[in-house]
């Protein structure tokens, strides 16, 4: 089959690799479409060393099942595969399983190919009504879901008194923002320094999305998503949340930097890092678009997945507006 294979920083080839094999209790999806990820830039830039060349990235997937007893379904992929065994498995915290894997990351190869196995566990059905383009959003947007759930949760139990920031305007950020008003948070803000990208947003998305510097000292928010997590983005999510509201820390585009310790302490600001998902948050989710709580889900580009070096190069040079890139294999292409 052919494959995106990350080789070494900042390079990425179409090769011709071998297709994997399902076992039992797997299927063979044939990927159809796929979306890159922050963590994948991440990777491809040389900054991740879980992520070592030569690998093929991507886990934000969706496609159709091969063979089997489900031959033919079209299904989005939760990418993190877990044990089922441990104590947070079974009290329902996957994501916390001790033996996690995901997809993009050794042992397991990535989305971006023709092919990919998955556990049967671990596939939702696609109803006809939903592209597969966009029920490879459930990944990106499961983040979201799972961090607003837990951030209301923390601190405001009446989610229509609260008042929710969204720092980033990438597909995170950005399924942060749609994850408040499908949990029923009405007043969102999203903050985007990317000019081109906060024209994009408002158009499509409808969200007042402001430059970082167009917020005011007088701002304060009662949640806190950071969808990028550099120290800037933390400093800001440090001085705008309210006194006893709640940050929550998705990104990890670096460790350490911009949290105001001690604002925090004096105005008991809870802090709240997440990772992933459940797998309760990722069939929510995806429930979630099948019934357009998240609206058109039309804010995507597609490429082709020949074509992924060009595009991870336009999106490190912020020449991409949409928040969300999907690449797309050749058999999957119109025509």
């Amino acid at each position: 089959m052919k494959a995106l294979v990350y080789t070494g920083v900042e390079t990425l080839e179409q090769q011709d690799v071998a297709r994997p094999e399902p076992r039992q209790g797997e299927s063979l999806i044939r990927i159809m479409a796929s979306g890159i990820c922050g963590s994948d830039m991440h990777a491809y830039l040389g900054h991740d060393a879980r992520r070592p060349a030569p690998l093929i990235l991507g886990h934000e997937a969706a496609g159709i099942v091969v063979g089997g007893v489900r031959d033919g379904r079209r299904v989005t992929v939760n990418p993190l595969v877990t044990c089922g065994q441990c104590s947070n498995c079974q009290s329902g915290h996957t994501n916390l399983c001790a033996d996690r894997q995901i997809i993009s990351m050794p042992p397991r190869p990535g989305a971006f190919a023709e092919y990919v196995v998955m556990p049967d566990s671990n596939l939702v059905t696609v109803p006809g009504s939903v592209t597969l383009e966009q029920a490879a959003l459930a990944e990106p947007l499961a983040c979201g879901w799972h961090g607003v759930r837990l951030g209301l949760a923390a601190g405001a139990p009446d989610a229509r008194a609260v008042r929710g920031l969204a720092i980033g305007g990438g597909a995170i950020g950005l399924g942060a923002a749609l994850s408040m008003k499908a949990q029923g948070i009405r007043d969102v803000t999203i903050v985007e320094p990317n000019e081109t990208r906060r024209a994009f947003l408002v158009e499509k998305c409808g969200f007042p999305v402001i430059a970082p510097d167009a917020l005011s000292e007088d701002d304060s928010f009662d949640l806190v998503v950071d969808g990028v997590g550099f120290a800037a983005t933390r400093a800001t999510a440090s001085a705008r949340t309210r006194p006893g509201g709640v940050i929550v820390h998705i990104g990890l585009g670096e460790d350490t930097g911009g949290l105001d310790i001690r604002r925090m302490t004096l105005q008991e600001i809870t802090f709240i890092g997440t990772y992933t998902y459940t797998a309760e948050d990722f069939r929510q989710t995806a429930a979630a678009i099948f019934d357009g709580r998240f609206g058109a889900l039309d804010w995507i580009t597609t490429r082709a997945l020949a074509d992924g070096q060009a595009a991870f190069h336009e999106i490190r040079a912020g020449q991409v507006a949409a928040p969300k890139t999907i690449l797309v294999p050749s058999h999957a292409a119109p025509g």
